[in-house]
């Protein structure tokens, strides 16, 4: 039975005839959690004082259980949640809270939600202390939940520094890879000190790792700008070391951390400082973004100190002007000014800041120039470039040259290292200081350049200055001092050293050679001249322009035959196409000068000339050659020398050469003569087009000549080469030939050539097409039989070498169907073994013309030469379409010549 002093005074808490199977239950058995817990779960819509009841009994009974506990302390939660936090609710669950904790303090979950409620409530002063009971009573490695509401806690508005403070202090003892949240949490406090006191360590600790994902880059910024930014708060820490050395340690923000060095000492009041500061950081950056973030910073911190000088001299003069006047007090300012005046005690330095403001503006290019030089210290260019700086101050141009001189290293110059000491010298030239300026070449001869073209371009500047001053003597005595060659001991000591320096190859210099030539030629005696340029041909570094130079000078002084020697040594040094010009100008030379005294010399020259040119280039020789023998020799040699030409020629020059040749010819022999180097050129082998502009210029000869039959004869010869789809100039004249000197016979036989033309080059693509169309057949047949790759390669590499041959083959048999017939060939008799072609396309004229006089077309022989088999094969081949059109066309064009002749 129930006992009566559990059961609460108001009747609707009672226990109902449905919870008396489990009051029965828990008679039984009050020890068992299944059985409150089927009560509980019965009951589970029953008001929330119902089901406390049954919570209190049931923990009275089961004071261990957590699962009860933490059911009911959530069901507790839920209920005074709507409630404001001071409704007495909330002290009835802290104290059911506390209860619980009884039993339950090793259960984290439970600490979790009790100190999550106190927070709630913003009971500092007791969640600080159920904080620390949480914490004693749980095991360490159950503290990392715990910690987090805690530091909550203390990051709430209202609690004290100090308690916050010393929680992460407690915090960093349990956990101390969170120091970047204590020390953020100390500069949102404003404790400098502490902050920086706690970063400090964390940079010079290798091993740290930042849970923030923070550089040690990143890092070493904040410790300097906490440095900078409050130096005067934080003590015990030297901040110019720990900057200097992140400059040292990260290049890539040189330039901001010079300038919170700077800002360090600014804020400490110790500008002088500040200033050396800024100008140490600019002498030492080495980047130009670096240097523009330090000079801009730097100029407005001297911008700054000028303004607030002003601005204070400025309040000092007004109330200088208020105070003064009679009186004791005037008199005491007036002293004070006097004094303040005095050149022991003058604090008015306006005029020497404004200077030192203007000043770092003038210097910003010199300080740029640093900076790149810094970069790379062996950079000519800029080097010149930092002596322009200092224009029109000598000493410090010399200085500059000195310091550049000494400094680029040639092995590893950038540019050109021998202007640095041609322009230094030059500067002492320019204020006639010629003696310093011959020491500074003499030194710089004996520096070991990179080249042998820089030393010798300094041994000729050298020589040059003294032109300019009319030393022509010892411009020459520099050259030949240049050009000495090295004795015997010198290169032995030289290859024994293992490096062998430029001095040692500066006498075989082409550069001071030709100056050298030059020199004495211009201010020395001709044989002096010789002896330099036979030294250069011994030497062997002479070019074909030394070899004319030097020949050119003989001819001057009338040494013709030393001259063509010194030709003939030159053919024989050089080969083509160096040699081209030296053959050239020696042939004209030589022609000019013997003419037909030594012709057979001049022909053995061009022969030798000749030979040794390739096709390309040989066209100027030849005709050089052929006018030789027109002005001087025999005709027939000319035409001998011209018919060699076209033979020896390139292909593409041919032509050309041979319209040469047929002008030559027609105006040495006649007209008549040229008519073996057109057939010449038809057989030579000319390109299509080629023969076909040879033919048509043949005809026209044989036209103007009144051999209409050669010239028709021609045409049909070169309509081989004309298809008439592609080429209707050729077609149209002769067209215009048959109508100005043909016949109606004439112009049928021109257009069944015209169609036999078309139609061969309508089969010769048909072919073509065909051949490639069973190539494919073929690969795609063998690859349905699975026959290997290599094997249809090989197949296909046959088919097409077969079809090629086939095209060739057709080609040279449509060549041949019309060949050239010469003027002086016989017309075959009709019973010859070649029967003639015949028409069978006849041209049936209509009935409208049958009142004028009938115009029979007759079929007629024509020689087997002209049309052979090709006329056969395109007239069976001919569709009746075509000819229906073709005899059309046919018809008026017979009619139009037939009105012309009646006219």
């Amino acid at each position: 039975m129930v006992a009566w002093a559990e059961i609460p005074a108001d009747r609707d808490l009672y226990p109902s005839e449905s919870d008396l199977p489990y009051e029965e239950e828990i008679l039984r058995d009050s020890f068992k959690l299944k059985g409150w817990w089927r009560y509980l779960v019965a009951n589970a819509s029953a008001p929330f004082k119902k089901r406390s009841i049954l919570y209190e009994r049931a923990l009275k009974a089961l004071p261990g259980s957590y699962k009860l506990w933490h059911t009911y302390l959530r069901e507790r939660l839920d209920a005074v949640r709507p409630f404001p936090i001071t409704h007495p609710s909330y002290s009835s669950l802290n104290n059911t809270f506390e209860r619980a904790l009884v039993t339950m303090h090793r259960m984290p979950r439970i600490w979790i939600m009790y100190l999550s409620f106190l927070t709630h409530q913003r009971l500092l002063t007791r969640a600080r202390r159920t904080f620390d009971r949480a914490l004693r009573a749980l095991p360490v490695t159950q503290h990392d939940r715990i910690w987090p509401l805690y530091l909550k806690l203390v990051s709430l508005p209202g609690v004290p520094v100090e308690t916050s403070f010393r929680v992460y202090r407690r915090y960093l003892a349990f956990d101390p890879s969170h120091v970047e949240d204590f020390v953020d949490f100390l500069i949102q406090s404003k404790r400098w000190q502490e902050a920086a006191d706690r970063l400090a360590p964390v940079l010079n600790d290798d091993a740290f790792y930042s849970i923030k994902g923070k550089t040690k880059h990143q890092l070493w910024l904040e410790l300097c700008d906490l440095l900078t930014k409050h130096a005067t708060e934080i003590l015990g820490l030297k901040a110019d070391p720990i900057i200097r050395g992140g400059i040292c340690k990260f290049t890539d923000e040189v330039g901001r951390l010079w300038i919170s060095l700077a800002d360090y000492y600014v804020r400490r009041g110790s500008y002088e400082k500040a200033r050396d500061i800024f100008e140490e950081g600019i002498s030492t950056v080495i980047t130009v973004r670096d240097f523009s973030v330090i000079f801009e910073a730097y100029a407005q911190f001297e911008q700054s100190a000028l303004a607030a000088k002003l601005e204070a001299a400025e309040d000092h003069s007004d109330n200088d002007m208020g105070g003064e006047g009679g009186g004791k007090d005037g008199m005491g300012k007036l002293e004070k000014r006097f004094l303040d005046g005095c050149w022991l005690n003058d604090d008015n330095d306006t005029d020497l800041r404004l200077a030192r403001f203007e000043r770092l503006f003038d210097r910003r290019p010199e300080l740029l120039n640093s900076v790149l030089l810094r970069q790379n210290p062996h950079n000519v260019e800029q080097w010149h470039r930092r002596v322009k700086l200092f224009e029109g101050d000598p000493a410090h141009q010399a200085s500059t040259y000195v310091e550049a001189v000494k400094t680029v290293d040639p092995a590893k110059a950038v540019g050109k290292p021998h202007t640095l000491w041609v322009s230094f010298a030059k500067m002492y030239e320019e204020h006639n200081r010629l003696d310093s300026a011959e020491e500074i070449f003499k030194k710089a001869t004996q520096v070991n350049y990179k080249t042998v073209d820089h030393l010798a371009s300094v041994w000729c500047e050298w020589a040059e200055m003294e032109l300019r001053h009319k030393n022509f003597t010892k411009a020459i005595d520099i050259m030949r001092q240049a050009t000495a060659e090295p004795s015997v001991e010198v290169k032995r000591r030289a290859a024994a050293e293992g490096n062998e320096p430029v001095q040692m190859k500066l006498h075989k210099s082409l550069r001071l050679w030709s100056f050298y030539a030059d020199l004495e030629e211009s201010q020395g005696s001709l044989e002096s001249t010789c002896v330099v340029y036979e030294r250069i041909l011994d030497l062997r570094i002479a070019t074909p322009q030394i070899i004319l130079n030097y020949a050119f000078l003989l001819e001057e002084n009338k040494y013709f035959e030393d001259a063509f020697k010194v030709y003939e040594r030159g053919v024989k040094i050089f080969k083509y196409p160096h040699v081209r010009d030296i053959w050239v100008t020696y042939l004209s030379k030589f022609v000019k000068r013997y003419g037909k005294s030594k012709l057979d010399r001049a022909r053995e020259l061009f022969e030798e000339a000749i030979e040794q040119t390739p096709a390309q280039e040989v066209k100027p020789l030849f005709l050089q050659y052929a006018k030789l023998e027109e002005d001087y020799g025999l005709a027939k040699r000319a035409m001998n020398v011209y018919d060699w030409a076209v033979k020896t020629v390139a292909d593409n020059e041919k032509l050309s050469l041979y319209e040469i040749y047929i002008a030559r010819a027609a105006e040495i022999s006649g007209v008549p003569t040229t008519r073996q180097i057109y057939e010449q050129a038809i057989k030579s082998g000319l390109p299509p087009n080629d023969v076909k502009f040879m033919c048509l210029k043949y005809a026209e000869l044989e036209r103007n000549l009144g051999e209409i039959d050669r010239a028709r004869t021609i045409f049909v010869f070169s309509s081989n080469y004309a298809d008439p789809r592609s080429d209707p100039d050729f077609w149209k004249k002769w067209k215009d030939f048959e109508i100005q000197h043909g016949n109606e016979d004439t112009f049928k036989n021109m257009l069944c050539i015209s169609r036999s033309v078309s139609a061969s080059y309508n089969q010769e693509y048909l072919m073509q097409k065909d051949q490639k169309l069973s190539v494919e057949e073929a690969v795609v047949t063998l690859k349905r039989a699975g026959v290997p790759g290599d094997q249809m390669g090989a197949l296909e590499q046959q088919l097409a070498a077969n079809s090629s041959a086939n095209s060739s083959t057709n080609k040279d048999s449509s060549a041949r169907a019309v060949s050239f017939v010469h003027g002086w060939a016989v017309e075959p008799e009709p019973d010859t073994a070649k029967r003639a072609v015949t028409n069978s396309e006849e041209i049936d004229l209509p009935e409208s013309y049958s009142d004028e006089e009938d115009i029979k077309i007759s079929q007629k022989s024509v020689t087997a030469a002209v049309f052979c088999e090709l006329a056969n094969k395109a007239a069976g081949r001919e569709r009746e379409d075509d000819v229906a059109s073709t005899n059309e066309s046919s018809l008026g064009e017979l009619e139009r010549i037939k009105r012309q002749r009646q006219q």
